[in-house]
């Protein structure tokens, strides 16, 4: 590059952008676009302007995004001003397109553009990708591009069916999501189909001069036992012949074997929002999150420094470099002998050399998790060391496994027992995938032979049931998804975010649960768009769309095959498209119709007695997870009412506790008196201002909780957080709960005074 000239990189973030201007330092000027700046337009569907001419081989058009006319003046304007434009978005087929509308929107001529990627924010990759810049991949942009266009086509040619037959407008369909969605609601039927079945085993206590062993019974005349034994009365006989006093017991094998248990890959997107998931707790929106400020740049002595690679990733490549740093360290602080005698490759096949993508991994292998500790926050910290593991015991020795099964025999009846030692701990001593080790049993087996006999002390036969499949979590759901090919790495957490947004779907403890809503429009999906709702359709519309990337499929085409057949069927659906009643299992209190989902005039569901008018009943929807079996899904019986500890204070009745559309309220008990009043969560803490009062949890008019006193009005206190019930030592004004982002504190209410209490717990 010459001396003289003047650069100018363009990338999405502020973040990324402070982290390539330290590595490339003054002679580079870096400019944040912000993201996308255009896209095809949004209008609605009654317009038929859907931003592309289906008469015209889906010919797209851009408009600029509202709010981001200035960010392209300001950028026409830099670009007049340098000699090269180097466009830095992310590695991906939505980087790709981003650059091209970013070219799109520059008034200067083609030669001065060019398109840089870089798998991590370091000074080697960064640097490289100036001197060795390209040009922008059309072939990737149009794969963008079909994305687009065929999820506008689903969405907006599918909400209006929905529109329709419900009634509600504020509804809406994906290409994806609703396959998604279809997979949740399928294993909710599963589970309500689920009929459990009885099943027994049978365990025993042995010992051998004093040193005892557990054994579970596995075969019965050499046939596997598992699930087999239906009943009590069949379990009974087998305890019975194993209790008697002629039973002998006899060692018939025994089993010592030592296995290598090799590490699994390093991180890819899905693999690593599972793990996230299951080891830190994490959400997958907050796991890319906290990923994406880890791949940017984080502040360390004052300049970012970018500590992992990029996290939208399908490949599990380890380039050279970072394979030989990895080595490097792990002989320095572990030894040779957890450094296997050949490099592990993950990769089936030949590496392509080429390819932009890696695992996900630390930019820097020699920055341990603990080095950076005070430089990040604790969700940052926690990510960054469980990818900095898992990388580095990708590379490391195998784990050696010792393993001893024994079989005991007693007639037609075989028994069971093993152990397993870890003998070296290998890639283990950095991170075990198998989250259950920790629960497996380390007793320990005596040295027996084959031939020696030993004694029973206990038999004990124990029932079970067999269990429905689990609902999804965020994490099994994305791992269903990657199985069936449905979606691509950074797919994953817009599709889970959507169809939670969408009130489709509930998170409860971490578990996917389908509302009544979401079912509905599943089931009216399904029915009506077999071939959209269908798992390998979906999967093969991503597949046409690689293929239109790798160059192997045009993209014009693959639109063309996909939207003749389906707008004849969207046509069919609305000519017989019949307003439907969602019913809800539940009857109506007061009439005993059943109630059925409605929908208000703001877009508010609830559920209102299909009586209407007659009956005016209605109950917000959460009353129905106050009906409904958590372990079936099955309606039950209503509980009987709650009685409240408060009384009326227009009778002096028992009030109790009811649900309506705005939720829980109080309702006197007295047919005479029928009071009412919304239920407010206490905080037993009295009013300060008038003292006669209690502070109770309020939310204002945009759902903001906020805390005051329940004499209100006649009492206007409140405060915005929770009150602990204790007092300032300094002033004496409450002092309440805060959570901030380094966790829960306790300061006081006056914000001129300024105190803190102390975290004992530090």
């Amino acid at each position: 590059m010459a001396a003289k000239e003047k650069s100018l990189v363009i990338v999405e973030s502020p973040a990324k952008s402070k982290t390539i201007k330290k590595i490339l330092g003054d002679g580079f000027q870096i400019e944040a676009s912000f993201g996308h700046i255009r896209n095809l337009p949004t209008k609605d569907p009654k317009t038929e302007n859907l931003g592309f001419d289906v008469n015209n081989n889906f010919e797209p058009k851009f408009e600029i995004i509202p709010g981001k006319a200035q960010v392209v003046k300001k950028l026409n304007d830099l670009a007049k001003k340098f000699d090269k434009i180097y466009l830095a978005s992310d590695p991906d087929r939505e980087g790709e397109a981003i650059a091209w509308h970013v070219r799109q929107i520059l008034k200067v001529p083609d030669e001065k553009i060019l398109r840089i990627v870089f798998n991590e924010i370091t000074p080697k990759a960064v640097k490289y990708s100036v001197d060795n810049p390209r040009s922008i991949d059309m072939d990737m942009v149009k794969a963008q591009q079909t994305r687009q266009i065929l999820d506008k086509l689903v969405g907006y040619k599918l909400s209006p069916v929905l529109w329709k037959e419900m009634g509600n407008r504020k509804l809406s369909a994906g290409r994806v999501q609703s396959v998604a969605l279809r997979m949740i609601c399928e294993r909710e039927d599963e589970i309500e189909a689920f009929i459990p079945q009885e099943y027994w085993s049978i365990h025993t206590l042995f010992n051998k001069d004093g040193k005892t062993f557990e054994a579970e019974l596995s075969k019965i005349k050499g046939k596997s036992v598992e699930k087999t034994i239906k009943n009590k009365d069949e379990a009974q006989k087998i305890v019975d012949y194993l209790t008697s006093p002629q039973s002998e017991f006899e060692i018939s094998k025994v089993n010592k074997k030592t296995i290598s248990r090799k590490p699994t890959a390093p991180f890819i997107t899905s693999t690593l929002q599972r793990a996230a998931s299951s080891k830190l707790n994490f959400g997958v929106s907050k796991t890319m999150q906290v990923a994406q400020k880890l791949y940017e740049g984080i502040e360390i002595d004052g300049a970012p420094v970018g500590l992992i690679t990029y996290m939208r990733t399908d490949s599990v490549r380890v380039s050279d470099d970072a394979q030989n740093m990895a080595q490097d360290f792990i002989l320095q602080n572990y030894g040779e002998n957890y450094y296997p005698k050949a490099p592990n490759i993950y990769v089936k096949g030949k590496q392509n050399v080429q390819d932009a993508h890696e695992a996900i991994r630390p930019s820097y292998p020699e920055r341990t998790p603990e080095s950076l500790k005070k430089y990040l926050d604790n969700d940052q910290f926690r990510l960054y060391k469980l990818i900095w593991d898992k990388f580095m015991s990708s590379q490391m020795a195998p784990a050696q496994i010792a393993n001893k099964t024994i079989e005991v025999e007693s007639g037609d009846y075989t028994l069971k027992a093993g152990t397993s030692k870890v003998v070296f701990d290998g890639f283990l001593k950095l991170y075990n995938d198998e989250e259950d080790d920790s629960k497996k049993s380390d007793s320990k087996i005596p040295d027996l032979e084959k031939g020696d006999k030993v004694d029973c002390s206990k038999v004990e036969p124990k029932q079970h049931f067999t269990q429905p499949p689990p609902r999804y979590n965020e994490a099994s759901l994305v791992k269903a998804l990657e199985e069936y090919g449905i979606g691509r790495p950074s797919t994953y957490a817009t599709i889970i975010t959507v169809i939670q947004t969408r009130k489709y779907v509930e998170k409860k403890n971490k578990a996917l649960y389908p509302t009544l809503l979401g079912r509905a429009v599943s089931k009216q999906l399904v029915s009506q768009f077999s071939d959209i709702m269908d798992y390998k359709f979906t999967a093969g519309m991503e597949e046409k769309l690689d293929k239109i990337a790798d160059k192997k499929a045009v993209w014009t085409n693959v639109l063309n095959d996909f939207y003749k057949p389906f707008i004849k069927e969207v046509d069919n659906v609305m000519k017989s498209a019949q307003k439907v009643t969602v019913t809800s299992g539940v009857k109506c209190p007061n009439c005993g119709k059943d109630m059925v989902l409605r929908t208000s005039k703001k877009g508010t569901q609830f559920l209102g007695c299909s009586g209407y008018p007659d009956c005016k009943t209605a109950m917000s929807l959460d009353v129905l997870q106050d009906i409904m079996s958590e372990e079936s899904g099955d309606v039950s019986e209503q509980k009987p009412e709650e009685i409240c500890e408060e009384k009326c204070e227009k009778c002096g009745s028992d009030m109790i506790f009811k649900t309506g559309p705005y939720g829980k309220y109080l309702e006197c008990t007295s047919p005479d008196c029928k009071f009412r009043k919304p239920y407010r969560k206490s905080t037993g803490v009295t009013c300060p201002k008038c003292s006669k009062g209690t502070i109770v949890e309020r939310k204002s008019k945009r759902g903001t909780v906020f805390y005051g006193c329940d004499k209100y009005p006649e009492c206007d206190f409140v405060l915005w957080n929770e009150p602990t019930g204790e007092k300032c030592p300094n002033c004496g004004s409450l002092l309440v709960k805060k959570v901030l982002k380094s966790g829960e504190t306790v300061s006081c209410s006056n914000i001129k005074c300024g105190y803190k209490k102390e975290n004992e717990n530090q």
